[in-house]
């Protein structure tokens, strides 16, 4: 079963405002490769749709708010990330989906490897047939 995973991020900060240090194999239990974000997507556009074939990722919305479905083959689950303090580590072969982005959503992911399209499973046929299921 891969790992699917809620991790939650202790603010710092004072009467100034609020800070969230993401270290990596601190917080973040990987050495990051790759940070990217996800942000302006349009109403009614759903993101993802795919699994890693070797790949971990820290997702944390850092403002608004974002549905996220993952299926590792014996579980199915949603969790709403909704907070720049909760993240969601995601392991390989989990396939997820992001649906009803806030349209202040800021969806942040840090990755343990570099993009390579040759590690994406597009197919959720596939992915299962790759879990044999």
């Amino acid at each position: 079963m891969s790992l699917i995973q809620t991790i939650y991020f202790s603010p710092l900060g004072d009467e100034r405002g609020s800070l969230v240090a993401l270290e990596a194999n601190k917080t973040v239990p990987f050495d990051v490769k790759r940070v990217y974000y996800i942000f302006g997507t349009k109403p009614g556009v759903s993101r993802g749709f795919h699994a890693h074939r070797a790949l971990q990722q820290v997702a944390v919305c850092v403002a608004g708010k974002c549905r996220m479905i993952l299926d590792d083959g014996a579980r199915h689950n949603e969790v709403w990330l909704d907070s720049p303090t909760k993240g969601l580590l995601i392991g390989d072969l989990v396939w997820h989906e992001m649906h009803d982005f806030s349209s202040d959503c800021v969806l942040l992911v840090l990755a343990s490897e570099h993009y390579n399209e040759a590690d994406y499973i597009r197919s959720y046929d596939e992915f299962k047939r790759i879990l044999g299921s």
